[in-house]
Order: structure tokens, then sequence, then C-alpha cells
């Protein structure tokens, strides 16, 4: 972490999260502020250039659904240096999402819990801020779910409505049917569900002019046999890769206080303490499809180390939310180095 973001820091946890995030958020859509910052964090070097599902990545290095929810600084988070942004979750709707607080710190394990419950501007608001977009080199993910109040039953009207509307203006799509905050959603990722709405999209995708890359982000919480379904169904389906892993609703080991953790109540967990089964789902997808396809490595990543770990894993690119927000733009940079340096040692 640079010295001057540690100061900074300690100034914004004096906040609550969301109130925060909005001021952060108002800031970066100022250019000078969205410039200054540029200038302290960009690096980018042609070693870290990727080619993955078809596209090409200016570098490995991207940010995560639900930091940028509503496409309002992808362009700013663009400029500090990340190769791609997910926005979203997006529904066809908009939402408010469940009441507030639904965001909260656990700094002693450098972690977050959230309940935010796909809170959005919905699908029509989310698309018009991306046609106005202004860089081609950094690519766009469209994260889709449905509505709060949308029956399983016709989850899939959803998701396709989310496709159909934002196809000309995102790069590749993310199905989210692993968010613990949106009652039964994770129903859908039982077997034959999660095989009849990806086989859906893929029908709706093979319409359009262009197939986009279409992933599948999934919950760390699936065991063994889960996770080999989910091999089973991304080859048959011939969905174009895997993100792993969204956030937990797993407790143990943390430093925080179970009276705490019992006050804030339910709600999904990332950073740190999610570092370690991330990279176990990763490796464990990667070796049983025989690297067939690819993974995005997300959860716990708050150093160049982190990072390495998860592409020693098998991903073949990562994304940050909670590291960020604890490290700071400085991560990304840091990440960046270190992959230039491997790159450079290898040769």
């Amino acid at each position: 972490m640079i010295p001057f973001y540690r100061v900074l820091r300690r100034f914004l946890f004096l906040f609550p999260p969301e109130t925060i995030h909005e001021v952060v958020f108002t800031l970066l859509r100022m250019p000078p502020v969205s410039s200054l910052l540029a200038q302290l964090s960009r690096f980018e070097h042609p070693a870290l250039q990727r080619e993955v599902f078809g596209l090409t990545f200016r570098n490995p290095v991207g940010l995560a659904a639900g930091m940028d929810k509503n496409a309002e600084v992808f362009e700013a988070m663009g400029a500090l240096g990340f190769g791609f942004v997910e926005v979203g979750t997006v529904t066809p709707r908009p939402q408010k999402g469940n009441p507030r607080p639904r965001l909260f710190r656990l700094v002693e394990d450098q972690a977050l819990i959230n309940r935010m419950g796909f809170n959005n501007d919905g699908v029509e608001a989310v698309r018009r801020r991306l046609e106005k977009r202004k860089d081609p080199t950094l690519l766009i993910g469209g994260n889709i779910g449905k509505n709060k109040d949308t029956p399983n039953e016709k989850a899939k009207e959803d998701y396709e409505f989310c496709f159909r509307e934002l196809y000309e203006v995102v790069d590749f799509f993310v199905v989210n049917v692993s968010s613990p905050n949106t009652p039964n959603l994770r129903q859908l990722q039982e077997k034959e569900p999660l095989r009849q709405l990806l086989l859906h999209l893929q029908a709706v995708n093979a319409q359009m002019p262009r197939r986009k890359p279409l992933l599948l982000k999934i919950a760390p919480d699936l065991n063994d046999s889960q996770l080999d379904d989910v091999v089973e169904i991304v080859q048959e389906t011939g969905v174009d890769g895997v993100i792993a892993t969204n956030t937990t609703i797993a407790r143990e080991g943390l430093r925080t206080s179970p009276r705490r953790l019992e006050k804030i109540g339910a709600g999904g967990l990332s950073g740190k303490p999610l570092a370690r089964r991330s990279t176990e789902v990763i490796r464990y997808l990667h070796q049983r499809s025989g690297g067939t396809f690819p993974i995005i490595g997300v959860g716990g990543i708050h150093s160049a180390e982190d990072a390495l770990e998860k592409l020693a894993a098998g991903a073949s690119l990562i994304e940050l939310f909670t590291g960020f927000i604890y490290e700071g733009p400085g991560l990304i940079k840091q990440i960046k180095q270190a992959l230039v340096h491997r790159a450079q040692t290898e040769r």
C-alpha cells in the first residue's frame, strides 16, 4: 500500500461504507481527480496483453462486479489501470436492493460483508451510460441477473432481456447465479436449472450477428461434486469460461468477534478470508477440466503475490474488489509490475 493511501484510508474508514462509496464515485467523475490518480497508478507494458475467449485484454487485471454496478465510473477505472471492468449486477428493472445498512467492513480481517441485493438503476440506464464509452481498449463485461420478484421459473426471461439490451455495449457477459443476497437465486446453480439457463442464453447468443463470450460466475461454497457438475455443464453448453468466485456465506476462522458478526447478520463475505478457498476452486476447476476453459480468478487478492497465486492455480485473468478498497489503486500497478518482472525473468 502506498503511504498516501494508508493515511487516506484511515479517513475514509471513519464513515459508513456506502456513504464513502458514493463520495468517491462523485470524485472519480471529476476529470482532474481521475487524471491525477491515473498519473500515480497507471502502468502498461506489452507483456501484460492477454488473448482470452477471443478478446484482447490490454492487461489481465480487472475490476470485479459490484463496485461499478451502474456503469458510472468505468472510464475512470480504466484510467486507473484496470484492463477490463465488469459492471453490474444489472437487472431488467431498477431495484433498490436490501435496506441499509447492508455493507460492513471487517477491518481486523481485511474483509467486507455485503447484502446489497442487486441494487441497480436497471439495464436501460446502464446501457445508455455504456453507449458513451470512449476507450475501446478497456473491455467491459456485463454481469446480468434477475429481479428479486421474478420467480426462478421465469428467470431466463430476465437474463435474456438483459443480454439483448446490453449486447451492443459490452464485450462479454457474466451470468450471476451465485449471489447469496437475492432470495433463492443460488438454486439456479443446481445442475438442471443451470444447464437450462445457459443453453437458453447460448441459443439467444447464436441468433446475434456475432457471438459474445458468455461466462458463469460461481460461489465458493460449492462442494467437489457440485464443481464437477459445473465443469460438465460448461463443457456441455459451450459457455466460454468461469469466474471463481463470488462471496461466501461461511464465517469460519474470522478475527472479528462472533458478537459483531451476529449483529451484522446475513450477507456475502469477501476479502482476505476468501483467498484460500477461491484459489482452491480455481485449481480444482482447472485440473478437472484439463484447462479446457478460461477462468477469471477473484477473491482475496490483496497483493501481487496473491494475484500470482491465482494465475499459477489456473486463472487466465484476475479481478479485484475488496483488495482494491483496502490497498488502494496502487495495488493494480504493483500486480502489473510483478507480472512484467515474471515475464522478463522467464525469457
